[in-house]
């Protein structure tokens, strides 16, 4: 049964749209309508930040301690976690996460970063006397920023919105979110969740909406900063606008990781490894390792490893607690997920999957592997975003280095060593925010994000917080 929201959650209650519009959200698994909501408009989007802006200058958010703050977003957390089972279930019925993967990262993973910035909010210190060297003494103060401005992507729809929203409440910002229209049943669940937890109203607001709706938000007068994840390209041009504007910006855009495989890699491990570092979330996820890099006098074994491996994964309803690999999010993604294996068909060798997965309904492709690819084709160079994966040769670790690092991207990547203090030095050298050695997982307690195309600034770890605030030197002079 559908599930039809009719109302927005603006300045801390269920208010009716400026239009008559609507959001149909259609299963990746089942191609049917599972739910819908209302088609948030520009009229929307100025109430919802003008909700904001009270919040931030008038309500009892603008007075709270740290402490205070702390324990909102505990209590925001708590009335989460109540919610887990559901949110996993609905974000995996909307894109076609496996539900094991919605369990840990859209469910427990969220909790988590909520709990990690409610401890960081309460203990945080607002305001620091500094003696200066001309005599006198500066108090250097942090505030928040204002209003944020925020938009996410369907891949992992609740917890990109998390990782604004956690760290911004942490500073003292107030929010206004815009989900994917793909993926809006869930951030009814979490403003569900925000009115449980006795959040002041505006603190917390959703606008549903496409990329018109989007792009007003970004440019709105009464947005402080803006916080985006997803695609390179839109990334691009939101950076234009907020350079026009002087308005500060967090990017977390595309990636074309490399996962370097070194002659004394356990290969086990590098198998166990795969499916969570680049193929999670049917390899939709911006940091995936879907260029392996593989030493010539191995290269061959890892070849037939991963194409073996790749095609045992289980594929189908995410639902089903076995299934490894689930559909495409949408038609449409998945048309251009198969014009890059039919493109990588002409650039290199086919070894595993390369066509639609045998399912009656849903958006599936089959898990593929190409080998004998060049790092200047065009699967090894753009981000396909998608269960494909291209395994390249190398000869020395030099050449590893610079084939990993050349890229116009730099957000993710792993190294698989024995070696942990070789497999350290390299990390350090390749181009790119993060890396993983033995496995890639990223740490609630350290800054994620990439460089060149990758994006511009920081999530997760106390830096994070550092984003939704500005400084400002008070210098005593008597």
């Amino acid at each position: 049964m559908a599930t039809t929201h009719r109302k927005f959650f603006i300045g801390g209650q269920w208010v009716d749209p400026a239009s008559s519009g609507r959001i149909d959200v259609v299963s990746a698994t089942t191609e049917e309508v599972i739910g819908s909501c209302p088609e948030g408009t520009t009229a929307d989007i100025d109430r919802a930040v003008a909700a904001a802006q009270k919040a931030f200058k008038e309500s009892a958010w603008a007075t709270y301690t740290p402490a205070e703050r702390g324990a909102a977003l505990n209590r925001f957390a708590d009335a989460i976690e109540k919610r887990g089972e559901q949110l996993a279930q609905t974000v995996s019925m909307q894109n076609g996460m496996p539900i094991n993967v919605a369990s840990q990262l859209e469910s427990g993973f969220v909790v988590g970063v909520l709990r990690y910035y409610a401890a960081l909010a309460a203990v945080q210190e607002i305001e620091e006397a500094r003696p200066s060297p001309l005599g006198f003494t500066s108090h250097v103060r942090k505030e928040a920023i204002g209003v944020v401005g925020a938009i996410v992507p369907w891949n992992f729809p609740v917890a990109l919105s998390i990782m604004k929203i956690g760290p911004a409440l942490a500073a003292g910002c107030t929010i206004v979110l815009k989900p994917s229209p793909e993926t809006v049943l869930d951030s009814f669940i979490i403003a569900e969740a925000a009115e449980e937890a006795g959040l002041p109203p505006g603190v917390l607001n959703w606008v549903p909406g496409g990329r018109d709706v989007g792009a007003y938000l970004v440019s709105h007068p009464g947005i402080d900063k803006v916080a985006f994840t997803g695609s390179t390209g839109a990334g691009r041009i939101i950076a234009q606008e907020c350079g026009r504007l002087l308005r500060p910006v967090t990017l977390e855009l595309g990636g074309k990781s490399a996962a370097i495989i070194l002659e004394d890699a356990d290969l086990d491990k590098v198998l166990q490894g795969l499916p969570s570092t680049s193929l999670l979330n049917n390899g939709q996820a911006c940091f995936s390792c879907t260029r392996i890099l593989a030493p010539n006098n191995r290269y061959q074994e890892v070849v037939d490893a991963i194409a073996s491996t790749v095609s045992s994964l289980v594929v189908g309803d995410p639902l089903d607690r076995a299934t490894q690999i689930g559909p495409m999010a949408s038609a449409v993604h998945r048309n251009r997920v198969e014009g890059y294996i039919a493109k990588g068909k002409s650039e290199a060798r086919l070894v595993a999957g390369g066509g639609r997965a045998m399912q009656e309904r849903g958006w599936f492709v089959q898990p593929t592997v190409f080998a004998d690819v060049d790092n200047s084709a065009t699967i090894a160079r753009e981000e396909i975003f998608g269960p494909v994966l291209s395994i390249i040769r190398y000869g020395n670790e030099d050449e590893a280095l610079r084939i990993a690092s050349e890229s116009e991207y730099g957000l993710g990547g792993t190294i698989w060593s024995e070696d942990r203090v070789r497999a350290v030095n390299l990390a350090r050298r390749v181009e790119s925010g993060t890396i993983g050695i033995n496995g890639y997982l990223p740490d609630v307690n350290a800054p994620f994000g990439g460089i060149k195309a990758s994006g511009l600034g920081r999530e997760l770890g106390p830096e994070s917080i550092a984003a939704y605030q500005q400084y400002k030197s008070i210098y005593m002079l008597g």
